[in-house]
């Protein structure tokens, strides 16, 4: 029994509170969270203990840590963790700072445990397919990647100013599924952006519009476009072009219903945010993790993963904040 200690009691705290519930062989030992009635709370849900953040990582009856706390203590937590010989399940970003995320990645190398960047998207059943197609060689070799992500609606204005960016806090999921597909790193980017939703978000430093093109050292194209308006729900599409022919994701609506009259026909919106859309994603990501660390091996995307596409969103950053493209650093 793999017994886990959660660190953050939040929203995506309590998502993978669910997911250990549903995988066999996981248990929640304790909980800890900034907010005491939030690890009160997720405590009684779980029947975990609810304990301090040092005393869950130097405990001796816990063999990992699920890290679902704000992005500017990933680092102490990380660290912590890899001093103690936990596993590590560390929500993304690894950190705001890619010489952090170097540091942590030697701490972790050095000490030998396992650690998934929870990057959840990999999981859902639909990309998963799709990438499975394409190593089967069903389009023949990659050419043109094609990634559309819009939320329904923008995050307050207090949440824009903490978070990093949209590149860094929105489009990292992106960067990492296209790194997942095209199966090549990429050596150019080219970033722009807009704040077309809110002002106030232009206003604090950031866009909520985006588009970014990035590139392959042997030509391979990745396009990705990011906004923070949908009107029609959460808006998750992929599309794979290739020598043989084409693979595609679409939408996950509300319900597959369809109303056909005189007037044309009519769907569902698309499932309204990421707690829906991808709740098997989090469980199948969870599951991964518990048994790549019962069998000894390493959970993919890895603590290098976390660090590429933390490179790419820095870049991206730079690339529209300068109107240039930026060359991508190979390591």
């Amino acid at each position: 029994m793999l017994r886990i200690g959660l660190l953050g009691c939040g929203r995506i705290g309590q998502v993978h509170a669910r997911a250990i519930k549903a995988t066999e062989g996981a248990t929640v030992m304790a909980v800890a969270d900034a907010l005491p009635e939030a690890a009160d709370a997720l405590a009684a849900t779980t029947g975990a203990e609810v304990r301090s953040v040092d005393a869950i990582l130097t405990a001796t009856d816990i063999d990992a840590v699920v890290i679902g706390t704000p992005t500017d203590s990933h680092f102490d937590q990380i660290m912590g963790a890899a001093a103690n010989g936990k596993a590590i399940f560390c929500e993304k970003p690894v950190d705001m700072s890619v010489d952090r995320i170097r540091i942590c990645l030697d701490a972790v190398q050095k000490a030998g445990v396992p650690f998934l960047t929870g990057f959840n998207r990999r999981f859902d059943p639909n990309f998963a397919s799709l990438r499975a197609r394409i190593r089967d060689g069903a389009i023949g070799a990659v050419e043109l990647v094609t990634i559309t992500s819009r939320d329904p609606a923008p995050p307050p204005v207090s949440y824009i100013a903490r978070s990093g960016g949209l590149f860094r806090d929105m489009m990292i999921h992106d960067f990492d599924m296209a790194r997942f597909l095209m199966g090549e790193e990429f050596v150019r980017l080219h970033a722009m952006g807009s704040a077309l939703v809110d002002p106030a978000i232009g206003e604090a430093g950031d866009v909520d519009t985006a588009a970014v093109i990035l590139t392959t050292a042997s030509g391979r194209i990745c396009q990705i476009s990011n906004s923070r308006r949908a009107a029609y729900g959460y808006d998750q599409r992929i599309e794979v072009h290739g020598a043989l022919g084409m693979l595609r994701a679409e939408n996950q609506l509300e319900t597959t219903v369809e109303l056909a009259t005189a007037n044309g026909f009519a769907r569902a919106p698309a499932q309204h945010f990421f707690l829906e859309r991808y709740e098997a994603a989090y469980l199948a990501e969870m599951r991964a993790f518990v048994a790549a660390v019962i069998a000894g091996t390493d959970p993919q995307p890895g603590i290098e993963d976390g660090l590429r596409a933390q490179m790419l969103a820095d870049a991206a950053t730079r690339s529209r904040e300068t109107g240039q493209p930026v060359e991508i650093p190979t390591a």
